[in-house]
């Protein structure tokens, strides 16, 4: 199963180089995987090799990652306290590694809502029983997916943003607008994978994965449920803030290693997604974004 999608910044469809797509293949697509992905899909399990990547041992895997996916590095700071010749401690610090200044700018028009990733996306002006996505199938719901009646309604057929985050992605998520924090929890669940060949074969992931829910009074969008989502061998969710305030372009978390999902749900008419990410959306491609770049418009 190839993987494709519209890469924004350079006006290309690409086929996606998957990080681990044996591993993923096997475990969602043959017979012993799929007798396993239950306990492979547990806290535990997932957790304990996320941390094993903070080793001191995990750093000798970095050259070859970068090398394999040809990752620019002069975007990126090293790790504080250590300089370019050794820059990284561990695999978890290169994963959480942060851009330079300079090298990402979100934009700061009100009517605009930017990139809070960078990662592929799915976008849908409206969430309800009539759409697929982006898994066939399965429908999600703000029900579902916040697992908390108190927000149902607020969020019921309003727009969203699925951000997928790749293993060589900048694995920070950032807050798409200035505003404060209105309620923050979390939902238990498993790990299983993010990956579109996991989707393919389950099309419950993101309403049964472990994931960490703040709703966002924004200044310009109204209210966004903010949905962290966690997946196989993410060693953990890491919120940055105090979450109370919070500007635009702030960072407001990151994902310790693995890759994994954030999804934005809106009330119904505050905005929608950019178009080309609802072309492509209809069109089962996501569209990749860098950081801070639009990804929505105040309607």
């Amino acid at each position: 199963m190839k993987i494709q999608y519209f890469n924004r910044p350079n006006g290309q469809v690409e086929t996606e180089k998957v990080y681990g797509d044996a591993g993923v293949k096997w475990l969602y697509e043959s017979l012993g995987g799929k007798i396993l992905s239950p306990l492979l899909a547990t806290a535990p399990i997932s957790v304990i090799y996320g941390l094993m990547q903070s080793s001191s041992s995990s750093k000798n895997k970095i050259p070859e990652f970068i090398k394999n996916f040809e990752i620019q590095m002069d975007d990126y700071l090293p790790e504080e306290g250590r300089d370019e010749n050794d820059p990284y401690s561990s695999f978890n610090k290169f994963f959480i590694r942060q851009f330079k200044d300079g090298k990402r700018d979100f934009i700061q028009a009100p009517s605009e809502m930017p990139a809070f990733c960078e990662a592929r996306y799915f976008g849908y002006d409206s969430i309800n029983d009539e759409d697929t996505i982006p898994v066939k199938g399965k429908f999600l719901n703000a029900k579902e997916l916040l697992a908390n009646d108190k927000w149902t309604e607020t969020f019921s057929d309003g727009p969203l943003l699925l951000a997928r985050l790749c293993p060589v992605d900048y694995h920070r998520f950032h807050y798409p607008d200035g505003g404060k924090v209105l309620d923050y929890y979390k939902v238990s669940g498993k790990y299983h994978s993010v990956n579109p060949i996991a989707h393919k074969k389950r099309n419950d992931i993101f309403t049964t994965n472990i994931r960490e829910v703040t709703i966002l009074e924004t200044e310009n969008f109204g209210k966004l449920a903010y949905v962290e989502v966690g997946a196989i061998c993410v060693g953990r969710i890491v919120q940055s803030t105090d979450l109370k305030t919070f500007k635009r372009g702030q960072e407001k978390g990151y994902f310790l290693f693995g890759g994994s999902t954030v999804i934005v749900i809106g009330e119904k008419g505050k905005w929608a997604p950019s178009k080309d990410i609802l072309d492509n959306t209809k069109k089962g491609m996501e569209t990749y974004l860098h950081i801070g770049t639009q990804a929505g418009v105040k309607l």
